[in-house]
């Protein structure tokens, strides 16, 4: 029987090896891949809102089949995104901040009510409103008639640096003159505001530290892929070697931002310019410049300033969050499932899959309708449109719900919301 077993195989038809390999792979997928995202929130009534108001909570997230590791999701998403999404004809406006420097801010109000709804978007690292990930929560909030304003960073969106300061993670300075310009703008409109990647720390940053003023201005927020625990995601996207790969692109793009700009070589300036730009990784760009160039002492203190893990107890708004178990960025166990489920104001969707930014599923991912698109404009259109108030009503109970818990809440929270959580405890 062992003899007739190797004959078989050794003889084996190329129809049966790739059915063998076919129906294995379509195992694979379904017992490993498509998995029901877990959201974490303490049970209170954020919790029931969104069970309630957001059907894709309930549904489980299917990657695209042909394409579901979490490299092949970040990269594809890039290249199939910017391959059918053509340029956005935003409104430019220019802001000028109160320290002389300039920032654009893209607005798109195409077909929708001048009274209408509004969501700031802060694109990631070295993003602007014309990246393909950027345009494909644009296009969402479009269709369902919500308009949107991006955010574009000093020296990016096309802008001239006109001071010798850039940005980072840990700074929302910024970020709050823009949103009080917008609120002067739209006095009597419900805003909300949404960060992607690096832009998630500044929104996540400013959601904590200016708790009181968020609260007063935005009706909720969202964060996708947020790097929660920054020298956790600067370690992960070091290893080797497709990871490494992937942060050696982004460093080389903040390398080309910063070349273009000869207000920030000077002699009087702690950083030397040629060192900077030999930067090969993100945490030796930090540490050559953007460390340097906000006064930390380091690049660790500046990372410690800028995660965000530990900071959730501080968010006064609404704040639903989407991270992948599998992102390059960010490990499974620096994402503060624990301190969510202990959270009066923070809810954390965590799919299995997904990498970073990525999100693709379909056979074919298309423009419209993605699984990132779809939770955004699910999320927002309930909150911010609110037409019997329910939100309004849930947003006092949950703010009652922290006045009730502000009290016991741990002066040092780090220890409790950063502990390590097990794979295996995760059902993914």
């Amino acid at each position: 029987m062992i003899t007739e077993l190797y004959a078989y195989l050794t003889n084996l038809p190329r129809w049966h090896i790739f059915a063998i390999f076919l129906i294995g792979y379509l195992i694979y997928y379904l017992i490993e891949v498509v998995k029901r995202p877990i959201l974490a929130v303490s049970n209170g009534p954020f919790k029931k809102y969104l069970r309630k108001n957001i059907p894709i909570l309930e549904m489980k997230f299917w990657p695209t089949f042909w394409c579901f590791e979490s490299r092949a999701q970040t990269v594809f998403a890039s290249i199939i995104r910017s391959n059918m999404m053509p340029n956005i004809d935003y409104r430019r406006e220019v802001l000028t901040l109160k320290d002389g420097g300039e920032v654009a801010l893209d607005w798109l109000e195409t077909d929708c009510d001048s009274e209408s709804p509004l969501i700031i978007i802060l694109p990631g690292l070295t993003g602007e409103s014309q990246a393909e990930y950027i345009k494909c929560l644009v296009m969402a909030a479009n269709r369902t008639g919500i308009r949107t304003v991006v955010f574009n960073n000093r020296g990016l969106g096309g802008i001239e640096l006109k001071t010798p300061r850039l940005y980072c993670a840990s700074n929302s300075e910024d970020l709050s003159e823009v949103i009080s310009h917008v609120k002067k703008l739209n006095p009597h409109v419900r805003i909300g505001a949404t960060g992607i990647s690096m832009g998630g720390l500044i929104l996540g940053n400013y959601l904590a530290n200016y708790s009181d003023e968020a609260k007063a201005i935005l009706t909720a927020a969202k964060i996708i892929s947020v790097p929660w625990d920054v020298n956790k995601g600067s370690d992960s996207i070091e290893q080797p070697y497709l990871n490494s790969m992937l942060g050696r692109h982004l460093a080389g793009s903040l390398c080309r931002t910063v070349r273009k700009y000869d207000i920030l070589r000077n002699e009087e300036f702690d950083w030397d310019m040629d060192v900077v730009l030999q930067s090969k990784t993100i945490k030796e760009f930090d540490s050559h410049f953007t460390s340097k160039h906000f006064g930390y002492k380091d690049v660790h203190s500046y990372y410690a300033q800028a995660t965000l893990h530990n900071k959730l107890h501080k968010i006064k708004v609404p704040l639903l969050c989407l991270s992948a178990a599998d992102d390059p960025f960010q490990p499974l166990d620096a994402i503060p499932i624990k301190a969510a489920e202990k959270s009066s104001h923070v809810a954390i969707l965590i799919t299995a899959r997904g990498g970073h930014i990525g999100f693709l599923e379909g056979w074919w991912p298309a423009n419209k309708d993605q699984y990132m698109g779809r939770l955004f404009s699910q999320f927002f259109s309930a909150a911010l449109f609110d037409s019997n108030n329910e939100f309004y009503r849930t947003s006092q109970l949950m703010m009652e719900l922290n006045l009730q818990t502000s009290t016991s809440v741990p002066t040092t929270p780090i220890s409790r919301s950063s502990s390590p959580i097990r794979k295996k405890s995760i059902p993914f």
